[in-house]
């Protein structure tokens, strides 16, 4: 079930973030991949967010701003069953999401987000905190 996040769940959306970028950004140095787990509820607030339940349990996330999908986690234990792509369609049918970022070295999202009509149409060097992770930008 899709529902909207709120303030109570973010210690889960912690947990569900670090499962999954434990599992798909193993470019990150320990020090940006605290920097970043650190800096995330500040984040929270500057997105519309939406969570995957399955049986009682949020098990994935997502977070909208304007038209653009600022970001996607599912946690590691439930990746492979269809949450991702039901939080994106879901996401492109209600609320309008035609662009999305990611980075360059996630190939499984950039492979993911590709399946799902995105197309890359800049790359950016750094990614949005200066960081030597280059950025790939998508539009349907």
């Amino acid at each position: 079930m899709i529902r909207p996040i709120n303030t109570t769940d973010y210690p889960r959306l912690l947990c569900i973030w670090e499962s999954a970028v434990l599992a798909t950004h193993d470019f990150l140095t320990s020090e940006d991949f605290s920097y970043y787990k650190t800096h995330l509820p500040s984040y929270f607030s500057f997105v519309t967010l939406w969570g995957y339940e399955e049986e009682g349990k949020l098990v994935g996330f997502m977070g909208i701003s304007g038209n653009s999908l600022e970001m996607l986690f599912i946690d590691e234990t439930t990746r492979g069953r269809g949450i991702g792509k039901a939080l994106i369609q879901f996401g492109m049918q209600e609320q309008g999401i035609r662009k999305v970022e990611v980075n360059e070295q996630n190939t499984q999202a950039l492979g993911f987000y590709e399946y799902l009509g995105f197309k890359v149409i800049n790359r950016l060097e750094v990614d949005g905190q200066g960081k030597p992770y280059p950025i790939l930008q998508l539009e349907l």
